[in-house]
């Protein structure tokens, strides 16, 4: 199945691109797909996941709804399910 992978600010950065469609697994989960990303990518290895966790102050949102609010890095992906992964924001 196809989703599309939305990056912001410092991400963005780390992958080169500000969205893209990946191919998973049927089964495969937003914790799949986070561990997949920093095996691939440089500069997001350690960034998304902390002890098979999303890392704290880390946004992942699947179709626009929190991943911690749903069943975290569990949470299962259907055909064309958005996962937007945003860094840390902070601000004063």
């Amino acid at each position: 199945m196809d989703i599309d992978l939305r990056f912001f600010a410092t991400f963005r950065e780390a992958v080169g691109e500000k969205e893209r469609t990946r191919t998973v697994a049927d089964d495969a989960t937003v914790g799949d797909v986070l561990a997949s990303l920093e095996a691939e990518y440089e500069g997001l290895e350690g960034r998304l996941l902390a002890d098979g966790e999303v890392r704290p102050q880390l946004s992942v949102l699947k179709n626009g709804r929190n991943v911690v609010h749903m069943a975290g890095v569990e949470t299962t992906l259907a055909d064309g399910d958005v996962v937007s992964v945003f860094p840390p924001v902070a601000g004063g």
